[in-house]
C-alpha cells in the first residue's frame, strides 16, 4: 500500500548556504510596503468552524487581496525581480515557467517596472489562467508538456535568449533567484507578527502549509524554526495525490520525482519536482508530510465559500485550500488517525493555513462550488 503521509524525524538544522544567506538578510517586507499597492492581507478567525471541527481556533490568511493578483506569488516574484535589477538594471525580458499564479506574478512584476515577460505554461493549463497571465503584459507560450518540462523550456529559452529566469525552483546551478522569491514570501509571515505571532512563543500550535514545488512552505518553516526554534508551531505539508514529489522525496531520503499521473484540480501545486533550496528546508523543520485527494480540496472550498454560523465567507481556490484540504483528510480518513493523535489535534489547538489564492480560475470555482465538479 502506497502510504499517504511520512513522519519527518530531522532535528532542526538547516544547512548555512546561499538560500539561507539571502533569507537572513532579506529586507522583503521594507520592499513591500514602499509598494503602492501593498496592504498586509488579512487574519480571519473562524470561531464556528472551530467548533464545528472540535478545536481551539481555526485561522485563514487570506491571500486573494494580495496586490490584486487574487493570489501571494506576488511578494516572492516582485522581491525577486527588484533585487535582480538592483544588480542587473539593464534586464529587458524576464522569464519563467508556470501552472498559473506565479507567472501572473511575474508578468505583472515585470510591467510595474517597466520591463517585459515570456511565460511558459504547462499544456493542461486552462485558457482562464492564461488569459489572466496575458492581461499583465506578458506572451505566453504552451509547452507540450507538464510543469517540469515548462521549466526546461523556459530555462533553454533564457539562456538562448539572454532573458532573466524567475524561477522559483531552485536545481544545482541556479539558486539565487529561488531563494529571492522565498525571501518575499517571508513578508506574508511577518505581517502576522502585529497578531498571533507578536511574541517569543507562538499563539499558533499547528500550521498546514501546501506544497507545488515547496518554496512558499520553505520559506514558512525558515521562519518558524528562525523565530521560535523548538518553540515552533508543529508544521503539516500537504500536496496533491498524483503530484506528491515533496512526500516522494521524504520516501526516498532524497530529492525525487513524483511518480503520479499529475491530474489533479490543484493546479498550483501541480509540480512533480520540489525545488532544491526548499527541499533542505522541509526537512529540516516540516514534522509531516501528507498527500489528499481533490475530493478534499473541493470540500475545503466548499466550507469556506458556506461559512458556519456568522463565520466570514473566504473564497479560496483549489490550490489556496490546500492546507485545509489536509487538515480535513486527516479528520476523515482512518490512515491519518494516528496522525491526528500526534499532533494532538483537540478542542485546545490553534490552528493556522494560509489560502494561497482566491477564485483564480472562475469556471472550476463555480463547478465546485455548484457541487458539480
Amino acid at each position: 500500500m502506497d502510504k499517504k503521509f511520512y513522519k519527518n524525524s530531522a532535528s532542526n538544522v538547516i544547512k548555512n548556504d546561499q538560500t539561507i544567506s539571502i533569507m537572513e538578510n532579506s529586507n522583503a517586507i521594507e520592499f513591500h510596503s514602499s509598494l503602492s499597492e501593498y496592504n498586509p492581507t488579512p487574519l480571519i478567525s473562524l470561531p464556528n468552524l472551530s467548533k464545528k471541527h472540535n478545536v481551539g481556533n481555526i485561522y485563514v490568511k487570506d491571500e486573494s487581496f494580495r496586490f490584486g493578483l487574487n493570489a501571494f506569488k506576488g511578494l516572492g516574484a516582485s522581491y525577486a525581480i527588484h533585487k535582480s535589477l538592483t544588480k542587473n538594471p539593464k534586464t529587458a525580458i524576464f522569464c519563467t515557467a508556470t501552472d498559473g499564479n506565479h507567472g501572473r506574478a511575474v508578468a505583472w512584476a515585470a510591467t510595474k517596472f517597466g520591463k517585459k515577460s515570456v511565460i511558459y505554461v504547462p499544456k493542461d493549463t486552462s485558457l482562464n489562467r492564461i488569459k489572466a497571465i496575458e492581461n499583465e503584459g506578458a506572451k505566453v507560450i504552451r509547452v507540450n508538456g507538464n510543469y517540469d518540462e515548462a521549466c526546461l523550456q523556459a530555462e533553454k529559452m533564457s539562456k538562448e535568449n539572454d532573458w532573466t529566469l524567475v524561477q522559483d525552483m531552485a536545481w544545482e546551478g541556479y539558486t539565487e533567484i529561488p531563494a529571492l522569491i522565498m525571501a518575499g514570501y517571508l513578508t506574508l509571515f511577518k505581517e502576522l507578527e502585529s497578531n498571533i505571532h507578536k511574541n517569543n512563543k507562538s499563539q499558533i500550535d499547528l500550521v498546514f502549509l501546501q506544497a507545488g514545488v515547496g518554496s512558499m512552505a520553505g520559506a514558512g518553516v525558515y521562519y518558524y524554526l528562525n523565530k521560535y526554534g523548538e518553540n515552533r508551531p508543529k508544521i503539516v505539508i500537504v500536496e496533491p495525490e498524483q503530484a506528491d514529489g515533496i512526500l516522494f522525496s521524504f520516501k526516498n531520503n532524497k530529492l525525487s520525482t513524483s511518480v503520479g499521473n499529475s491530474n489533479t484540480i490543484m493546479a498550483g501545486l501541480n509540480c512533480e519536482t520540489p525545488s532544491m533550496s526548499a527541499w533542505d528546508l522541509l526537512k529540516s523543520g516540516a514534522d509531516y508530510s501528507i498527500k489528499v485527494s481533490d475530493d478534499y480540496a473541493k470540500m475545503a472550498i466548499r466550507e469556506l465559500y458556506f461559512p458556519t454560523g456568522s463565520d466570514k465567507r473566504i473564497i479560496s481556490g483549489e490550490s489556496g485550500v490546500g492546507g485545509f484540504a489536509g487538515f480535513l483528510a486527516i479528520l476523515n480518513e482512518k490512515e491519518f488517525r494516528t496522525i491526528k493523535s500526534e499532533l494532538e489535534i483537540n478542542k485546545n489547538t490553534n490552528i493556522l493555513f494560509i489560502s494561497t489564492e482566491g477564485n483564480t480560475d472562475k469556471q472550476i470555482f463555480e463547478e465546485i462550488i455548484n457541487d458539480n465538479l
